[in-house]
């Protein structure tokens, strides 16, 4: 089942996240589908020329497991583990890295405390189906809503950032700071 794709009204989103990214971080599939999309758009100069040659002027690193080829410039595998190569990635001078696609990407870094944002766009419809962002791990990931945003179509646009431990703590314990209904 496909999931609806941003509309035109949306496209605002697209645009902010090409102007944060000095290095986009792509799984091979999207790599794929992103080289063979972007670059004849930047060409065809249209409305959306000025994303795709940003996303074109990025460093771009696909995270896979496989030998690939690679067609779009700045583009280039990671080499060796994938915290270690983001850890040195992110202590480099110049912005930040962006991520699309890739959930047991966003786990790992998630995980090792090395993203700064999350960046979730939901879609209004319950697929019921495929690999779950947030899995069964053990510990809780604290994060603060930083933005959150509503597009004309009904997409989410949530923006989450650390935040600090609470602390072990249940459901009943939360359910104090919920709101009650009048009676």
């Amino acid at each position: 089942m496909a999931l609806p794709v941003l509309q035109r009204g949306d496209g605002c989103c697209r645009g902010r996240h090409a102007r944060c990214g000095r290095h986009h971080a792509v799984r091979s599939q999207d790599y794929d589908s992103f080289a063979g999309a972007w670059p004849e758009r930047e060409a065809a100069g249209g409305e959306d020329a000025p994303f795709a040659q940003a996303l074109g002027n990025a460093r771009k690193i696909v995270v896979s497991s496989q030998q690939l080829e690679f067609t779009w410039r700045k583009s280039e595998k990671l080499e060796g583990d994938l915290v270690d190569a983001v850890t040195a990635l992110k202590n480099e001078p110049g912005g930040n890295i962006a991520l699309s696609g890739s959930v047991s990407v966003v786990r790992q870094l998630l995980a090792a405390g090395l993203l700064d944002e999350l960046h979730l766009l939901v879609h209004p419809i319950a697929v019921r189906k495929g690999m779950r962002l947030f899995d069964e791990g053990e510990t809780a990931i604290p994060l603060r809503l930083i933005s959150s945003e509503t597009f004309k179509t009904g997409v989410l646009n949530l923006v989450y950032g650390p935040a600090e431990p609470t602390g072990e703590a249940t459901y009943a314990d939360a359910k104090v700071h919920l709101a009650q209904p009048e009676q």
